[in-house]
């Protein structure tokens, strides 16, 4: 066990979530070791309290409670690598790429980053992904797992700096594309509704509220979607286009869900007509119809990092089972992308 330590991130570590960081310091760190030290203030930024989540900047000094001994490296097993089938199809993958910046269409089903039994996911197939870099490309911002669609990876520490900032700033255009049960009514406008946690520890749900409750309702974040119909299968399900203002958890999902139209394929928030396509308004739609979720991250444009501003902005086409979707009502995949709001 050693004892505590003050770290210093380095020039090249910019931007990192504080678990990330420590775990590639410490690799015998776990992540539930990261939340404890978290939870009880042991693990410090510049002296002040931290979440998992806090993102770390050069220069800042990390206090580190004592850890346990690194365990010795096993002879007889080789060092994990990185999925090659998963690389190969990344690889296949890439929408966008220079020296600063890397963009994928991010598949389906795959995690971002691992969590409880999750051992398959992007971060650690960065590593495949560095095409002559020294060092892997990094994250800068997420996708939920169901969703697909273009993601933003900093090929340097200082396009991840750059890039970060511009997601927090909201300098960053995203639009999605998704199917939804029923026509949204307005047929174009923008949801207000507020988010706030409703599950237990280890579950992430996100519970609406109301956009006048927001500030008596302890925990609130307010949450701001323009949304626009594109198509409709005679009211039954429709296409829509959504274009996050914030960037809440699980935004999209809870406001399509909070108008009455939840995202198809979307068992947490669409009730049990969609957990179930054998009932509900999920057999009326037809028994095509994949129970994959059917949201689609379809364009993101941002300013270059690096390039004086330069706006780059990348598609991304429907994943298959969207497309056989859009395929089975007859509906165009977008190629075009109008402004969302209503006026």
């Amino acid at each position: 066990m050693s004892g505590v330590q003050h770290v210093s991130v380095g020039p090249d570590e910019a931007e990192q979530r504080l678990d990330r960081w420590l775990r590639r310091q410490f690799p015998q760190v776990t992540q539930g070791m990261v939340e404890k030290f978290c939870r009880k203030g042991a693990l410090r930024v510049d002296g002040s309290r931290a979440k998992a989540s806090t993102r770390v900047a050069p220069g800042q000094v990390i206090r580190v409670p004592p850890l346990p001994d690194a365990p010795a490296p096993a002879l007889e097993q080789a060092p994990r690598m990185p999925d090659g089938a998963l690389i190969a199809e990344l690889t296949k993958r890439v929408l966008y790429r220079d020296e600063d910046v890397l963009v994928i269409d991010k598949p389906a089903g795959l995690a971002v980053q691992g969590g409880t039994n999750q051992v398959m996911h992007l971060d650690a197939a960065l590593a495949g992904l560095a095409f002559g870099k020294d060092t892997p490309p990094r994250l800068v911002h997420r996708l939920d797992r169901d969703t697909s669609g273009v993601m933003v990876l900093a090929r340097t520490g200082a396009a991840a700096t750059a890039l970060t900032r511009l997601f927090r700033g909201r300098s960053v255009e995203k639009t999605y594309v998704a199917a939804v049960a029923g026509q949204p009514k307005p047929e174009a406008g923008t949801i207000r509704w507020g988010l706030v946690k409703a599950g237990g520890r280890g579950a992430e749900k996100m519970r609406p509220v109301h956009p006048d409750e927001i500030g008596p309702t302890p925990g609130a974040q307010s949450a701001v979607t323009d949304y626009r119909l594109v198509e409709t299968a005679a009211g039954r399900a429709s296409a829509v286009l959504m274009r996050p203002v914030t960037g809440r958890t699980h935004q999209l999902r809870v406001h399509m869900s909070a108008l009455g139209t939840p995202i198809v394929g979307d068992g947490k928030y669409g009730g049990r007509g969609q957990e179930n396509q054998g009932d509900g308004w999920g057999a009326s739609l037809g028994q095509g119809l994949s129970r994959k979720l059917h949201l689609h991250a379809a364009r993101l444009g941002f300013p270059h990092p690096r390039r004086d501003g330069q706006r780059v902005t990348v598609t991304a086409p429907l994943p298959d089972h969207m497309a056989r979707t859009w395929a089975m009502f007859g509906w165009q995949a977008p190629t075009a992308f109008p402004p969302l709001d209503d006026g």
